[in-house]
């Protein structure tokens, strides 16, 4: 049922009220003004009667006629009045022209009884009154007054117009006047809507001005004070949903929450970036329609279902594969009894379990590194504490054996101190780094290596131009001494290695390219992991320790650089130091490719 304003309310009630009392009043008025007309007539008809009687005289007869009709057409003409003068024996001695007395005798009965008086009612031909003329006691005549009947019609029906014409006016006025009256009364409570309405879409700042009456300005009060504290309340509440949504966004972690009927509440940025949500809003969505990955469903399926917190390892397969760490716990609300939902929390754990991994296979590498030499100085001691010492050959050959082990394990502890030394120095930030130029370090390495490429008949070649950039010369120096070591160790005896630097628009950039044995695609992500050998057998015998790539590594990452690789197999590998170039900010960003 459709509902009106409340002016259609009011309008019809006051007309209900108004119409009917004014028909009543107009309708008495109008018999009251016709009574009115018809007393006034009778009035009339019975001055003009006396004014004839007293033109007669004492006596009347025929002789008066003349005078009689003179005098009655000018009584007639004043009182616009039909008069006319009867006999006794009913003969009419004058009349006017409208008189409707007939000449016949006895057309109009004459009265006995003294000043008698007749009027015709509204329904007859005509209003009229006959007085009798006495003298002496005695009726000699009668005198008939009349009005024509479509006289007293017109009149009446003049009166009956004016006043229709008055109550149309009155009726009109009236009806304006509920309309205003109506209108006047409404207005409030439609301003009281629009005010209401303005407060629902979150505009407090308008306030209501007070009504006519002391109730509207009550009621106008208490919505501005209303108004008010929604304003607050809205404002905490704004400040405090704007903090949540701050933290959740800025938070690390994944963090996914569901009503008890499996509808996501919150799903931040990480959350939606781990779980691969492409929905838009996904705020009301249905769990399956955001999370397309089953176990975590479940998960989430557990949580609900249970009353304790929940924890578990979760991994999203994909390029790369990633560890999440969730933690699940139900949502309860202290005002009713059950759950409300789950909250899950998301964390990826990818790196720290990859660092754990590394841990422990350098804990196994740098154990199985370490007792290799320490098992073959051991194992050769022994035998020349069994015997071996006294012969002098042996002897010789088996302690050359032992130092050749002990420098091994020398060079090993101090690759890993050295390699320590610049993890502190790169978590610090407080490498010393200068503008310098790549040419000269590039040239110490050469004579650093020289001697080596000579025994293997390698030859080194160097192109590099006036090129700068911020460095630590001595560690730059290093690593790129590691990486012509291996360049030479890996090429045949007659090869070339080239080492470039170029200058490009962000970046230095140091090649070392050789042309050896090449390093097969799946070695490539792990190449830079400590103690870490394509070919074990083959780096043990060149001497090498498995640290020398990840002290380059870490070398370029405490420069803020990168280190990049590109090897075929059979053909040969270019290792790149990325480096910012010569008076660029100290803190740029570091990767490793």
């Amino acid at each position: 049922m459709a509902r009106k304003r409340l002016w259609w309310h009011l309008y019809p009630s006051y007309l209900a009220v108004a119409l009917p009392t004014l028909v009543a009043a107009l309708w008495y008025a109008a018999h009251a003004q016709e009574a009115a007309y018809l007393a006034s007539l009778a009035e009339r008809l019975d001055r003009a009667a006396h004014a004839v009687d007293a033109q007669i005289g004492p006596t009347v007869a025929e002789a008066d006629a003349d005078r009689l009709n003179a005098a009655c057409a000018k009584i007639a003409d004043a009182s616009g009045v039909d008069l006319a003068v009867l006999l006794a024996n009913g003969r009419v001695l004058c009349r006017t022209a409208d008189s409707p007395v007939s000449d016949e005798p006895g057309a109009v009965a004459v009265a006995e009884a003294p000043a008698a008086l007749s009027v015709a009612g509204a329904g007859q031909p005509g209003h009229a009154e006959t007085l009798p003329i006495s003298r002496g006691g005695r009726a000699i005549g009668a005198i008939h007054s009349s009005v024509p009947a479509y006289a007293v019609q017109q009149a009446v029906r003049r009166i009956q117009m004016r006043m229709a014409g008055a109550g149309l006016l009155v009726a009109g006025c009236a009806a304006a006047l509920c309309a205003f009256v109506s209108r006047r009364m409404s207005r409030p409570y439609e301003e009281m809507r629009d005010v209401a309405e303005r407060f629902a879409r979150g505009d407090m700042a308008y306030k209501l001005a007070g009504g006519d009456s002391e109730e509207m300005t009550g009621l106008a009060g208490a919505l501005n004070r209303m108004a008010g504290q929604l304003e607050e309340r809205l404002r905490t509440i704004v400040r405090q949903t704007s903090e949540q949504q701050a933290v959740l966004a800025s938070m690390v972690e994944g963090v996914l929450a569901i009503d008890s009927d499996g509808r996501v509440i919150t799903l931040n940025k990480a959350a939606a970036e781990l779980v691969g949500n492409t929905l838009p809003n996904p705020i009301g969505r249905k769990l399956h329609e955001v999370v397309r990955n089953v176990d975590l469903r479940r998960f989430a399926d557990r949580v609900l279902a249970s009353d304790r917190p929940i924890e578990d390892d979760l991994i999203l397969h994909g390029d790369p594969d990633r560890v999440l760490q969730i933690r699940g716990t139900g949502l309860r609300d202290a005002q009713r009894p059950g759950g409300m939902g789950a909250v899950v929390v998301l964390s990826d754990v990818t790196h720290f379990r990859r660092l754990e991994t590394i841990r422990r296979d350098f804990v196994a590498n740098v154990s199985h590194e370490l007792k290799t030499p320490i098992t073959s100085i051991k194992g050769f001691v022994e035998t020349l504490l069994d015997g071996a010492l006294h012969d002098a050959e042996d002897a010789e050959r088996f302690l050359r054996i032992v130092a050749t082990q002990a420098d091994r394990l020398n060079a090993i502890i101090e690759d890993l101190l050295s390699l320590s030394k610049i993890e502190q120095s790169e978590r610090a930030a407080d490498l010393v780094v200068e503008d310098a130029s790549i040419r000269d370090v590039l040239e110490a390495v050469l004579h650093d290596c020289d001697a080596k490429a000579a025994e293997r008949r390698i030859d080194v070649c160097v192109e590099c131009d006036d090129v700068w950039a911020r460095i630590n010369s001595p560690l730059l120096e290093q690593a790129v001494t590691n990486l012509l070591d291996n360049a030479i160790k890996y090429s045949e005896p007659g090869a070339e290695v080239f080492i470039t630097a170029a200058q490009g628009e962000s970046e230095v950039t140091i090649a070392v390219n050789d042309h050896g044995c090449g390093i097969d695609a799946e070695h490539l992500p792990r190449l830079f992991e400590r103690f870490y050998r394509v070919d074990k057998a083959r780096s043990r015998k060149l001497g090498g320790t498995g640290l020398g790539l990840a002290i380059v590594k870490h070398i370029v990452q405490a420069h803020h650089g990168r280190i990049t690789v590109d090897s075929t197999p059979g053909v040969g590998s270019i290792f790149r130091i990325h480096l910012p170039p010569a008076g660029a900010p100290r803190e740029m960003p570091a990767g490793l490719t």
